[in-house]
């Protein structure tokens, strides 16, 4: 926030309220295309009410730079220092490898809908419950699973899981929340999370993470998984069923009276002991009405999680365990999280409901989910 004692722009109004304009955004002059009179404000409560709209409108502006360019060149312009990883992480370029973006797909009238689906700005849901919106999320992720093969593009992924949730009468909650362009996430080898589909090809070797979350009748859904595609080396076979187990430990000591930072103790320990890292960037979250709120649930040791677990709480526990180190970086597409040596990371999560005596998965496995991971059939 700073004051501007500039005369020749004293009579801007307020964008909230009408009045005379005292006070302007911070870093305004970094996003091309805000009008003046969207970034001023008269006083301090017209500052703090309009802070959420004017972040929405300075991501807008990003996204529609990102899409300004050519394919394949469309973020070069905001990171000139990025090195994106190449070979599988044996190499480093600063051109972005190329793709074609293919924009939202279309939701039918008569879909329930976040808020944020007409303006990309989350605001308040109503109320409902979790009855149906956890299976419609883990069917729309089985779906995707049974059509990972190598060839097939993420954004043939992120079509099936589109239609598999509309089908059902949900709504993809990843789509436009917060300008988010897709219907799910997809984050392949290196990729921590928020991968958005594209047009590249999964290769043979590849892993691949498939996050799904459902808005249906006021409530959310989240889960995912990481897939092998064709075959694949043995240390990644390693990360993937590690990353799993760290989800199964976590889940198993959760019970009203544990506190919530005893996950990451948890979860450490066994990545450790495998001898991989954990990502301390980003935790699992409260869920239900709203797509993210309290509790947060850090996933390495030592975290500052506040609070203990009581019956009838919802969250979930989706650690992203790296093979190497546990820093990441962030592509300048502002969503892609990375690893910061290139090397692979795989991720699990779980809707969870803390019952009076333990914990029930809502987003569990069903008979008919695809049977894809070696270790759940010995």
């Amino acid at each position: 926030m700073a004051g501007d004692s500039d005369a020749s722009e004293s009579t801007v109004s307020c964008a909230r309220c009408g009045n005379p304009a005292i006070l302007q955004y911070a870093l305004v002059s970094e996003v091309r295309g805000i009008e003046t009179a969207s970034r001023r404000c008269c006083f301090l409560d017209c500052f703090k009410a309009s802070w959420s709209t004017h972040k929405s409108v300075h991501l807008k502006a990003k996204l529609s730079s990102i899409g300004a360019g050519t394919p394949g060149e469309q973020n070069l312009d905001l990171r000139e220092d990025w090195l994106y990883c190449l070979r599988r992480g044996q190499a480093r370029s600063p051109k972005l490898p190329p793709f074609d973006w293919t924009g939202m797909l279309t939701i039918p009238a008569g879909i329930d809908k976040p808020d944020w689906a007409d303006d990309g700005t989350p605001k308040i849901e109503p109320n409902s419950d979790l009855q149906h919106v956890v299976e419609i999320a883990r069917e729309a992720l089985d779906a995707a699973a049974r059509v990972v093969r190598p060839g097939i593009t993420t954004d043939e992924i992120d079509e099936v899981v589109h239609q598999a949730i509309i089908a059902a009468g949900g709504y993809p909650s990843p789509l436009n929340y917060h300008f988010f362009p897709k219907s799910c996430c997809t984050s392949i080898n290196e990729v921590i999370c928020h991968g958005i589909p594209d047009a590249r090809k999964l290769e043979d070797g590849d892993i691949v993470n498939i996050d799904v979350t459902v808005y249906y009748k006021g409530v959310h859904g989240d889960l995912n998984e990481t897939y092998f595609v064709g075959n694949v080396d043995e240390a990644s076979r390693h990360l993937v069923q590690s990353t799993y187990e760290c989800l199964e430990k976590a889940i198993a000591i959760v019970k009203p009276g544990v506190r919530f930072r005893e996950i990451g103790e948890v979860i450490n320990r066994h990545a450790s002991m495998s001898g991989l890292s954990v990502v301390k960037s980003y935790c699992g979250h409260g869920i239900g009405e709203l797509f993210h709120c309290a509790p947060n649930i850090p996933h390495y040791s030592r975290n500052k999680a506040v609070g203990v677990m009581k019956a009838g709480q919802t969250f979930t526990i989706e650690p992203m365990i790296n093979a190497g180190v546990w820093r990441d970086r962030m592509w300048p597409d502002g969503w892609t999280a990375v690893t910061a040596d290139g090397k692979r990371s795989a991720q699990f999560e779980h809707t969870l409901l803390v019952t009076e005596t333990g914990v029930e998965v809502l987003t569990a496995r069903l008979p008919t989910s695809p049977m894809l991971f070696p270790w759940l059939k010995e």
